[in-house]
């Protein structure tokens, strides 16, 4: 390693990738390509292992029946809580989570990130377990509308042809579905605006709380409302969590680690791929969502559903192709501006 009083040789130079004097640029080494194919394949395994979790979540609310979902929610954020103190435990990052909750331009920003994380678990878990989990698929499908029309109304961006169709065709796809259910698809558009406003809050908290400290402070905020709603629960006689054996027990328990791994995955994932892939991959949480609704639960699905669904998913194609192009678009600009360089 070079000090700081004497420069690199140019061969050292030449062995990073920039150019020897009187030289030409030569190639990235064949050890730094390999450490980016495998930060990437690991990035990739990690987001399919959060977004698999994530749509295989209906079957793990399905084995928690007859539980409701205030009880389950309650549960998963007592839980959590539990769970992730004990990861700020085996981390020593108990001064990060007290510098959290004295910087009032973090800890606002996740209080409200913890009522919107709420509303949509409490709206998911009730979709699920009341055999709608076919609607609660279709929230996370127009997640990603949502969240481009977010950002013409809150940040006032400007969208390119191809989002405006992309909305467009959403707006008529939320239309057949209104016609075809016989009434407003309440659920998912609950969770797609629930997700898309905690996405967008989280994106303005940025790097400035990691995953393990955003989630315990979510949970902590949580928590209060929580456990009362657990002891009202045990006091009219309507908590299943220690009324119906262990097993049942243990599989409520369970809940913190269930929620905190896929959140962990996701931004071990976040830090090793570009949004255009991370946006691609979001999908396989409500397609696996679909799969188990039809397949497991057996929910109906009628013609004009058929439609509606298959307009939503027109409208993401659109949304896709258009994320692909920018994408290809700024990669050869980056190339060309490094190329000037």
């Amino acid at each position: 390693m070079p000090t700081p009083d004497r420069p690199p040789s140019p061969a050292t130079l030449s062995a990073a990738g920039t150019p020897a004097p009187g030289g030409s640029p030569s190639k990235r080494p064949p050890a730094v390509l390999k450490a980016v194919d495998t930060d990437t394949t690991a990035g990739i395994i990690f987001g399919i292992g959060a977004y698999g979790l994530w749509g295989l979540m209906p079957l793990y609310f399905f084995l928690l029946q007859p539980a409701g979902a205030v009880e389950i929610v309650a549960n998963r954020v007592l839980w959590s809580l539990l769970f992730c103190a004990l990861l700020i435990t085996i981390t020593r990052s108990w001064r990060v989570l007290g510098a959290a909750f004295r910087n009032r331009t973090l800890i606002l920003p996740l209080i409200i990130a913890a009522v919107l994380i709420a509303v949509n678990w409490l709206t998911y878990v009730y979709g699920v377990t009341t055999g709608q989990a076919v609607e609660a698929s279709l929230g996370y499908f127009i997640n990603p509308l949502v969240s481009v029309l977010l950002g013409v109304v809150v940040l006032k961006e400007r969208l390119r042809p191809l989002q405006w169709a992309a909305v467009g065709i959403g707006f008529i796809a939320v239309g057949v579905l209104t016609v075809s259910y016989g009434k407003l698809p309440w659920i998912a558009l609950t969770l797609a605006l629930s997700f898309g406003l905690y996405g967008f809050v989280k994106k303005r908290v940025g790097p400035r709380a990691d995953a393990i400290t955003s989630l315990t402070v979510e949970t902590i905020v949580l928590a209060p409302v929580a456990a009362a709603a657990m002891a009202f629960l045990a006091l009219t006689g309507a908590a299943t969590l220690a009324a119906y054996g262990p097993g049942h027990f243990w599989l409520l328990a369970a809940s913190g680690i269930i929620t905190a791994v896929p959140l962990l995955f996701f931004g071990a994932s976040a830090r090793r791929l570009p949004m255009t892939t991370i946006g691609l991959l979001q999908y396989f949480a409500p397609v696996l969502q679909f799969i188990v609704a039809l397949a497991v639960f057996h929910e109906p699905m009628t013609t004009d559903r058929w439609i509606g669904f298959g307009v939503v998913w027109l409208a993401l194609l659109v949304l896709t192709v258009d994320m692909l192009l920018t994408a290809r678009k700024n990669s050869v600009n980056r190339k060309l501006a490094r190329a000037a360089v």
